[in-house]
């Protein structure tokens, strides 16, 4: 599977991938949660498209995934991601949550 090394970490694709609601959504839950599985409870998409988000995810830097037999377990690199970036992650997920509250 394929994730940038910490170094090579961009910022305009981890901004692409936090840009979508799906997306945005699925860093919220990890960020609550620790962990989420594939195809996590509550999440209204196709199962392919829930997949392409998840690559997406992958590949910008912002997610880890892990095996167990066949199940896949995704998590932020949130390490990383602050290392990287100071502090973006923390506003978009504040921002995120604003968001969310307004509605």
């Amino acid at each position: 599977m394929n994730q940038p090394d910490h170094a090579d970490l961009d910022l305009a694709a981890v901004l692409h991938a936090l840009g979508d609601p799906v997306r945005l959504a699925l860093v919220r839950r990890m960020a609550e949660d620790g962990e989420s599985a594939c195809s996590p409870d509550g999440v209204d998409v196709p199962r392919s498209t829930l997949s392409n988000h998840w690559r997406i995810l992958r590949e910008a830097g912002i997610t880890h995934t892990r095996r167990i037999g066949k199940a896949r377990l995704m998590a932020l690199r949130r390490a990383e991601l602050d290392a990287r970036f100071p502090g973006l992650l923390a506003a978009v997920l504040a921002e995120a949550g604003n968001e969310r509250r307004n509605r």
